[in-house]
């Protein structure tokens, strides 16, 4: 190594060191600070990315990378089987699943499998009598016997 900090980086990937710690929540970084300054934006509401189409703010590039497709249309990642297309790659790996069956989500109470992660936690609440319900990408766990009124 030509630094001596970048020796120091290098052994934090055997020692398992994570030194810069998120002071808001429990996640850690080995390697920069610069890990640790992106993940704190959320917290602190810092948005330095703008979207030059609308008034929308980002807290990392690559969620205004993202959000730049609803401006474009444009959908790069194409099922081979179909005629579908999407957005974001892992819509299009959720959207194989159609065509090959893969569940990949076993339940650990029965036999029941998913394509979906969040299939799997609704039909959790099964098990337990409670449901989870997401409103607005906010996931509340409720009694099994609610009238959501919205």
């Amino acid at each position: 190594f030509s630094q001596n900090s970048d020796l120091k980086n290098h052994l934090r990937t055997h020692t398992g060191e994570k030194p810069y710690q998120c002071s808001q929540c429990d996640k850690a970084y080995s390697q920069n600070q610069h890990d640790l300054i992106k993940h704190m934006r959320p917290h602190t509401g810092d948005k330095p990315y703008q979207c030059n189409k609308c008034d929308k703010t980002f807290s990392q590039k690559v969620l205004l990378i993202r959000h730049m497709g609803t401006h474009t249309g444009e959908k790069p990642y194409q099922c081979r089987q179909c005629d579908k297309a999407f957005r974001e790659n892992s819509n299009l790996k959720n959207h194989l699943r159609t065509h090959t069956g893969e569940k990949p989500y076993q339940c650990s109470k029965c036999d029941k499998a998913f394509s979906k992660k969040g299939h799997l936690i609704r039909h959790l609440g099964t098990h337990t009598g409670r449901n989870h319900i997401n409103v607005a990408n906010v996931t509340r766990i409720f009694d099994r016997t609610v009238i959501l009124k919205i």
